[in-house]
């Protein structure tokens, strides 16, 4: 379960003190990453990541996930993607499904559409220069430097 925010996460964490349900925790603050990554890997008891996006973008393989959950998303979808890389690293035997919760009319909504308006422009980027400039519309060049 990703979240950008370390407060939601703490949410998370009090619910699953409650339950006694057994997690895994990383974010920012936490010392010892392997720790943390190895709990979750190698304890069958413990069935839940709770991951700072941030935090938890870089440098783990998550082979024993199959279900990713990002709890809120980031404006930037390379963040998310590069977070749910984590459960696709060399070793993964099993599907894995992604989730985003989204409410609609909510903010999330709205980033979510922010994500899919910069997939596209990077998707026009990424084709030869020519066809790209040729394809920008007033919008996307106002996006751009805004």
């Amino acid at each position: 379960m990703f979240s950008q925010f370390v407060q939601m996460l703490s949410i998370m964490r009090e619910y699953l003190d409650q339950e006694a349900i057994d997690y895994a925790y990383l974010d920012g603050s936490t010392r010892d990453r392997e720790q943390a990554v190895n709990d979750f890997q190698n304890n069958e008891d413990i069935r839940i990541f709770l991951i700072s996006l941030k935090a938890g973008g870089v440098g783990l393989n998550l082979t024993a996930a199959d279900y990713v959950i990002h709890y809120d998303p980031w404006w930037n979808p390379a963040v998310e993607m590069q977070a749910t890389d984590r459960a696709h690293r060399i070793g993964q035997f099993k599907k894995v499904f992604v989730y985003k919760l989204i409410s609609k009319d909510s903010v999330e909504e709205k980033i979510l559409q922010l994500q899919n308006q910069k997939k596209t422009l990077v998707k026009k980027l990424i084709s030869t220069e020519g066809e790209f400039f040729k394809a920008l519309s007033k919008e996307d060049i106002i996006n751009l430097f805004s």
